[in-house]
């Protein structure tokens, strides 16, 4: 069984209890675990866990997916109140500084702790690097080469310091792979190497079919063809439901609405699927 509860996203959902904001963070049942799939940006995934009744002390470990702030940087809040699990799993090179730089100034979008702040708390760092396995059909995958050219990383997005900055190519990203009898569902927090050629390295690297992807897609920027083209990609790979959150744009689920052919769904804060 696979269960998912989505603790934050940028959309609120029937449940007017509970807060939305700019970011994401999933709490994951599956394997005999309990763990966060990214952490959201405040201490906004705290109270809604706690209307929900999820135990967040209980927590095995936390994942951060990437490490911008609206993924990552509400893991301090966490930490700091004892919730969340001792181990923390990231992406190779999680602690390089993030912005957003416009061509003038730089805009800090980094998780806003390091490696200082894990000892301080006895937190243990986990990297993902390639395919790490945590249970019995359930991986976190990271990784990926860049084989669509049409998934572009925008150029605003730096690391590194400012004035030395580097286009960032989130090599730190990493995603969450469970194997279901309808076949693999896959976890993504941003997809900023691009949800194709994500999606393709786990398939390849697994060896199954995906039928399910959720989170975010970072289509929020692409057009309608490339839209279109990715479905069909995604379709070729087995997929059949698609959960789109955060950073996968209006213009995505009303293309996915009007095609029909693949089950879809927003899956806003207090929302919650079962595999």
């Amino acid at each position: 069984m696979l269960r998912v509860t989505t603790l934050m996203d940028n959309q609120p959902s029937e449940n007017k209890a509970l807060t939305a904001e700019h970011g994401l963070a999933y709490w994951v049942e599956t394997g005999g675990m309990r763990f966060l799939f990214d952490c959201g940006a405040s201490d906004g995934v705290i109270r809604n866990a706690h209307r929900l009744g999820v135990p967040l002390a209980e927590a095995d470990f936390p994942v951060c997916s990437p490490s911008h702030y609206d993924h990552a940087a509400g893991f301090r809040d966490l930490a700091e109140r004892g919730l969340g699990g001792k181990t923390l799993i990231t992406g190779p090179g999680f602690w390089k500084r993030k912005y957003a730089f416009d061509g003038l100034k730089y805009t800090d979008l980094s998780a806003g702790f390091g490696p200082e702040f894990l000892a301080a708390h006895g937190i243990e760092h986990r990297v993902c690097e390639g395919v790490l396995p945590l249970a019995e059909g359930c991986w976190l995958v990271g990784d990926f080469p860049r084989v669509h050219p049409f998934e572009v990383i925008q150029p605003r997005f730096v690391r590194g310091e400012p004035g030395a900055a580097e286009p960032d190519d989130f090599s730190d990203e990493i995603c969450l792979a469970v194997d279901t009898p309808q076949g693999l569902v896959v976890l993504v927090g941003c997809s900023h190497p691009g949800i194709l050629n994500m999606i393709a390295r786990v398939h390849e690297a697994l060896h199954r079919p995906v039928y399910g992807v959720f989170g975010g897609t970072h289509l929020v920027e692409a057009d309608e063809a490339r839209i279109r083209a990715t479905l069909e990609e995604l379709r070729g790979m087995g997929l059949q439901v698609l959960g789109l959150s955060h950073c996968s744009g209006a213009l995505a689920e009303q293309c996915l609405h009007s095609d029909g052919r693949v089950t879809a769904c927003h899956m806003a804060v207090g929302d919650c699927l079962a595999l």
